[in-house]
C-alpha cells in the first residue's frame, strides 16, 4: 500500500500521480482523520506519563503519612479515559487502513497518463513473417496437426477450455522445460508452490480487496482459499512477515504453475482458441531487492524475458504501458507481445513489472540494513518467463509451411526428442 507519509507531505503530488492511473481521490477527510489520530495518540501518551508519575508518588505519600485514595482515584480516571481513547484510535486506524488498502500503487514519474492510446512501443524484434501462400490460423493448424482438441476441451470443461494431445502436449511441455532450463542456468531458485492460496496471500499481492471477485474461490474450506491466478501471488508471499538480512538480497525465484482466471475473454474472433482461457500454463519470475537495486532488477527481468522470445525465433515487440494500463499493485510495466499473423495484432506473453515497496508494505516484508541496523521494506518485481497459451499459437502461425506443417523452434527440439517439424495428420 502507499506510505501515508507521502500523502501527508504532498497530497497534491500523490493525487496527480493517481490521476495518471485514472484514479480520482480526495484526501481531505483522511488527512483530518490522520491529524486527529496523531493528536489523540499524544494525549494518550501524556495521560500515561501522568498516571505513571502519580503512581510513582504513592510510596513517598504513604511514607509521609498522607492519604493516597485521591491519587488512586485520579489514576483510575486517567486509565478509563485512555481506554476510551484507545478504542477510538483502533477504529480510526482501521478506517485509515481501509482507505489506504483501496488505493492503487503510484505509477513511476516517467509513465504517460491514461490508457492504451498512450502506450509506447520501445523496440521491435525479428521480421514480421511474410508468406508466399495463404496462411491459416492457429486453431485450424492445431486441429489439422492433432495438437489441440478444442471440442473435447469444451465438452469436459466448458467454453474457453482445450486439451493438448499427443505432439501438442509435447510441444507445450517442451516450452515449459526450455524456460525452466534457462532460469536454472541463470541461478534462479525453482519453486513449486501450492495452487490454493489463503486470502492473506491475495491481500499481500495487492489483488484484494478490490479484485476479490476476479479469482476462483473454494467454498467450504477454512481458511478462505482461492486458486492462484498467477504464481506471482504465491512467490511474493514466501517472505511475508519476515525480516531478511541484507546479504540475502536480491532473491531470485521462478515457478511453473497453471494459472486460473475468471475472466476468460469474450466470443470475439481475436480471443478464439488459446488466446484467453480460464486456465493456462506459465513460468513466472519474482525478485526481492533493496530499493536502490530495483531498477537494475527490472532491466534484468526484462532482458531475460526478451531473450526467451528471441531464442524461440518469434517476431515480437516490447511495449511500455501507460499508467492507466498497469495493474493495481504495480508502479511500472513493460509488456512483451508476440505477433499473431491471422489476427494482424500483437498479444502479450510476458508482463515485466515493478511493485516498488507496495506489496512489501502489505506483507511486512523487510530487510535489516547492515550499516544502520534499521529495517527497510524490500522492493518486489515480477515477470512472466513465459506464458505459453499465446506463444503456442504464435509458433504455429509464424512457423507454418505451405504444406500445412509447422517447424519446431530449434531451442525446443532437444525437449522433443530431436523432432524438427510437425506434419499434418494423414
Amino acid at each position: 500500500m502507499i506510505d501515508i507519509n507521502l500523502i501527508r507531505d504532498d497530497p497534491k503530488k500523490v493525487k496527480e500521480a493517481l490521476a495518471k492511473k485514472c484514479w480520482d481521490t480526495d484526501f481531505s477527510h483522511i488527512l483530518e482523520l490522520d491529524q486527529f489520530r496523531r493528536d489523540l495518540m499524544h494525549t494518550v501518551e501524556d495521560n500515561k506519563a501522568e498516571a505513571n508519575r502519580l503512581s510513582a508518588s504513592v510510596p513517598e505519600v504513604k511514607k509521609n503519612g498522607g492519604d493516597v485514595t485521591e491519587i488512586f482515584a485520579k489514576v483510575k480516571e486517567i486509565n478509563q479515559k485512555n481506554a476510551g481513547f484507545e478504542e477510538s484510535l483502533k477504529n480510526i486506524e482501521a478506517e485509515i487502513t481501509e482507505f489506504l488498502e483501496a488505493l492503487p500503487n503510484l505509477p513511476d514519474d516517467d509513465l504517460k497518463p491514461g490508457h492504451e492510446e498512450n502506450n509506447e512501443v520501445l523496440s521491435v524484434h525479428g521480421e514480421k513473417p511474410a508468406f508466399t501462400f495463404t496462411p491459416i490460423d492457429h486453431m485450424e493448424l492445431a486441429t489439422s496437426l492433432g495438437l489441440v482438441d478444442y471440442e473435447r476441451g469444451s465438452k469436459i470443461a466448458g467454453r474457453s477450455s482445450w486439451v493438448y494431445t499427443g505432439v501438442g502436449a509435447q510441444l507445450e511441455w517442451a516450452l515449459l522445460n526450455f524456460f525452466i532450463s534457462e532460469h536454472l542456468k541463470d541461478g534462479y531458485t525453482f519453486i513449486l508452490p501450492p495452487h490454493t492460496l489463503s486470502e492473506e496471500s491475495g491481500y499481500t499481492a495487492g489483488q484484494f480487496p478490490k479484485f476479490k471477485d476476479d479469482v476462483f474461490w473454494l467454498d467450504g474450506i477454512e481458511p478462505n482459499r482461492f486458486l492462484l491466478p498467477t504464481a506471482e501471488t504465491a512467490l511474493v508471499n514466501l517472505h511475508r512477515n519476515e525480516i531478511l538480512s541484507e546479504d540475502e538480497l536480491p532473491k531470485r525465484y521462478f515457478s511453473y504453475t497453471p494459472c486460473y482466471r475468471r475472466e476468460a475473454g469474450s466470443y470475439r474472433t481475436e480471443e478464439r482458441g488459446m488466446i484467453r482461457g480460464y486456465q493456462f500454463d506459465k513460468v513466472e519470475m519474482v525478485m526481492y531487492t533493496k530499493p536502490e537495486d530495483s531498477d537494475a532488477a527490472f532491466e534484468e527481468l526484462l532482458n531475460k524475458a526478451v531473450s526467451l522470445v528471441e531464442k524461440l525465433g518469434l517476431h515480437f515487440r516490447v511495449n511500455k504501458l501507460a499508467a492507466g494500463e498497469i495493474s493495481h499493485s504495480m508502479a511500472r510495466t513493460y509488456d512483451i507481445e508476440v505477433y499473431i499473423p491471422s489476427m494482424g495484432i500483437y498479444k502479450e506473453v510476458s508482463s515485466v513489472s515493478n511493485a516498488r515497496d507496495y506489496q512489501a508494505r502489505r506483507g511486512m516484508i523487510r530487510y535489516r540494513d547492515k550499516e544502520t541496523g534499521k529495517t527497510r521494506y524490500v522492493h518486489t518485481l515480477n515477470a512472466s518467463g513465459l506464458a505459453t497459451s499465446r506463444l503456442f499459437p504464435a509458433i504455429l502461425e509464424q512457423f507454418q509451411q505451405e504444406d500445412g506443417s509447422v517447424l519446431i523452434p530449434e531451442v525446443l527440439r532437444p525437449f522433443m526428442g530431436g523432432q524438427e517439424i510437425i506434419k499434418p495428420i494423414k
